[in-house]
């Protein structure tokens, strides 16, 4: 039983940490950017829940996890960061509340995909692009088997045997 929950843990483990993209640190828009127009061409809300990331597609979510109190987000990129920006991600307000960065201003925080589909979706994208500064690759999800399909009773097998008579094979009983 111990084996199971333990590769339970590990499978759930190791999909988590399949959905990083990147670390880093986040900042969050500041009221001067309320109402502007965003690279997508929408416009910027202090309320709404997008961000503004230097290479990710336009559109795609993610989740935005601040380091400090394990507390998360999920946004939405419309928006660009300049090239030469230290930041990795830019909030907007209302996402900073919610993962309790607002105070500090800045949080180390961690991106992922949202689910397997999305990251499936940016490897993809990013097949014949370069994506430095990401961490974009398949997840190959391992098959897990439960013990109860398993016959593990060996013990009470009785083996057979078998010997050739006349090109047929007949089963001799010990």
């Amino acid at each position: 039983m111990f084996f199971l929950l333990g590769l339970m843990a590990f499978s759930a483990s190791a999909q988590v940490d399949s959905l990083l993209i990147q670390e880093g640190t986040a900042s969050f828009y500041g009221k001067r950017f309320h109402g502007r127009r965003t690279a997508s061409g929408e416009i910027f809300s202090l309320d709404s829940l997008t961000a503004a990331h230097k290479r990710l597609p336009l559109g795609t979510w993610v989740r935005v996890i601040n380091k400090k109190n394990n507390l998360s987000v999920v946004v939405r990129v419309n928006d660009r960061l300049p090239i030469y920006s230290k930041r990795q991600i830019d909030i907007s307000r209302t996402a900073a509340e919610r993962i309790d960065m607002v105070h500090d201003g800045l949080a180390k925080v961690r991106v992922e995909a949202v689910d397997l589909d999305q990251l499936e979706k940016l490897v993809e994208y990013y097949a014949d692009k370069e994506h430095p500064g990401l961490r974009i690759r398949p997840y190959y999800q391992g098959i897990v088997v439960l013990k109860k399909e398993l016959d593990v009773n060996f013990v009470r097998c009785k083996p057979n045997y078998y010997k050739i008579d006349s090109s047929d094979y007949q089963k001799v009983e010990n």
